[in-house]
């Protein structure tokens, strides 16, 4: 079962926001295990070590960022797929805060990946991120939500 571990700056606040995480954790614990982690927004290279000292030893490590690559959904999920069969110990994706990830961040990571050219609050991106990972293991699943 693929684990994956989301390291995002700041938390959830908003009600609908921590009901949206909630919903998508529970789908996706059908498919694979999934631990949200919380680091607090603070001077950049405090949040930089914080950040880095909870990524998970040997882990594949993504950095959502606009500098990386844009994917489909489908091969979102086939670069996964590619991870899960790698010596690889999961996959972790690190989401930054309103000033995005340093590059002390930015250098550790086995891939960048920007959802969009447009700008969203990081606190959506999880949510988007969130989604997303349902959706890769809906159609690894040939499960019936990507249409």
């Amino acid at each position: 079962m693929p684990t994956f571990t989301i390291i995002a700056v700041g938390r959830l606040k908003e009600s609908y926001f921590v009901a949206a995480a909630e919903e998508y954790v529970k789908r996706i614990g059908g498919y694979a295990k999934i631990n949200l982690i919380d680091v607090k927004d603070g001077a950049d290279k405090d949040t930089a070590s914080a950040i880095i000292a909870k990524i998970p030893q040997g882990a594949y490590v993504c950095a959502l960022c606009i500098e990386g690559r844009k994917l489909s959904s489908e091969a979102f999920s086939d670069s996964l797929s590619q991870v899960y069969h790698s010596s690889k110990k999961g996959i972790c994706f690190v989401i930054g805060g309103s000033q995005g990830l340093s590059d002390e961040v930015k250098a550790i990571a086995d891939m960048k990946l920007s959802m969009s050219d447009m700008t969203f609050p990081h606190r959506l991106a999880k949510i988007m991120l969130l989604e997303q990972l349902y959706r890769a293991l809906s159609i690894q699943n040939n499960g019936k939500y990507h249409k």
